[in-house]
């Protein structure tokens, strides 16, 4: 099984910034898209932000849009999520996902049932 190992999540204030950590094996990292779903109680998970190996192109959910950046460290092989301007509907479980290498789904964001291997989650809270 390919590891993903998350890091980060934290409670903060709305209009705090969180950064999340998804470190993943090479291969994973060079083959996979990388990027997070979440997850509140009670509700469907969702993709949040994803970010393809070849193009670096970044996909975000448009509840996030202008808010969260996802980026890709090669000398790491780890991929970050920084979350700015939290609001209290961000709050839930995060869970760093690898997908496709490509863009398969509608708007890129990789759909639940396409992740090929999940982290372990980190939680997330915002308070008003």
């Amino acid at each position: 099984q390919v590891q993903l190992v998350e890091s980060g999540g934290g409670s903060v204030q709305a209009g705090g910034s969180l950064r999340l950590s998804c470190a993943a094996s090479r291969d994973t990292y060079r083959s996979n898209s990388m990027g997070w779903f979440r997850q509140a109680p009670g509700k469907e998970r969702e993709g949040v932000a994803f970010i393809y190996p070849s193009s670096g192109s970044t996909y975000y959910a448009d509840p996030v849009k202008g808010r969260f950046t996802i980026s890709r460290d090669n000398a790491v092989n780890t991929v970050y999520l920084e979350m700015n301007s939290l609001k209290p509907e961000d709050t839930a479980m995060y869970y760093c996902a690898a997908g496709p290498k490509y863009c398969i789904a509608v708007g890129c964001l990789v759909r639940h049932d396409q992740v090929e291997t999940w982290g372990q989650g980190v939680l997330v809270t915002v308070s008003s």
